[in-house]
């Protein structure tokens, strides 16, 4: 199975106390911060490996494929799902300002019309923008049916198919979608029996979590080929359809605790000093 795989840097969600606001509130800096691959991408390159190998026999099954969208640095992150296992990346060169979800829907469906991979598993959403939009947009442009939020994937059908349990406020809805289709991923599609591919012996003891990269991994990966295109080159026009009018930081938190010694206290300070009520 060819499995194409969206990833993205984004800043460390850990470190968010550093994020900056440029002084004219047009942009949030990049000054400070720290990257790293956003984490249900991740998940999703563990999905796509699962789906990908015979896990008792280490044997591969298949064709794993990240591509990501950005400067020349993020590279350095592709290497990161390539170390994991990945074969190989496709760095679509681009500058944060050029993007939203709509353009890279667009990239990505350039970079499926050449690749023509028989499934795009992507995270859900990244942590930064958190739109939750480019998968959606991608299944759309290609016409491709699609299964969100997957905590759960199961190929059928010899692999042409595949069950996807999808949690829901109620439970969990499943849904039978067949390829080439585009899924996106959830944080519960890493537990240790959430993917199964039908070759991998079902009681195989996946570890809960992304794998981490193995030094032989990590060696491996300096030499996998990254090829490299930009959006002149897949006809992508650059323009986002979402503009931002200012940024700003929410107000700091005033220190302190105010204790009261009746309901009726409570009430009126709501009423007078919050004025919530």
């Amino acid at each position: 199975m060819k499995i194409l795989v969206p990833i993205k840097r984004v800043a460390d969600p850990d470190n968010a106390n550093k994020i900056k606001v440029a002084a004219d509130g047009q942009k949030v800096t990049s000054d400070g911060l720290e990257w790293k691959l956003n984490p249900f991408d991740e998940y999703a390159v563990e999905s796509a490996l699962r789906l990908n190998e015979n896990a008792k026999t280490s044997e591969k099954l298949g064709e794993t494929i990240v591509v990501s969208i950005g400067n020349k640095d993020v590279g350095q992150t592709m290497r990161q799902a390539l170390a994991m296992g990945a074969d190989r990346g496709v760095l679509v060169a681009a500058e944060d300002d050029q993007l939203d979800s709509l353009v890279v829907a667009r990239a990505l469906k350039a970079i499926v019309d050449q690749e023509k991979p028989d499934l795009v598993l992507m995270g859900k959403q990244a942590v930064d923008g958190d739109s939750n939009t480019a998968g959606q947009m991608l299944a759309e442009m290609l016409g491709w049916p699609m299964a969100t939020f997957a905590a759960t994937i199961a190929t059928t059908d010899g692999g042409k198919s595949f069950v996807v349990g999808r949690e829901v406020d109620t439970g969990v809805l499943t849904l039978k979608v067949t390829g080439p289709c585009v899924i996106t991923v959830d944080l519960r599609i890493v537990t240790p029996t959430a993917v199964k591919n039908g070759v991998t012996p079902a009681d195989h003891p996946y570890a809960d979590g992304a794998r981490y990269a193995s030094l032989k991994g990590i060696m491996a990966a300096k030499k996998k080929p990254i090829a490299e295109t930009d959006l002149k080159t897949l006809a992508v026009e650059a323009t986002p359809a979402t503009k931002y009018s200012k940024f700003e930081l929410p107000p700091a938190r005033k220190g302190g605790a105010v204790f009261v010694a009746s309901v009726e206290e409570l009430v009126q300070k709501l009423r007078t000093e919050a004025k919530v009520l």
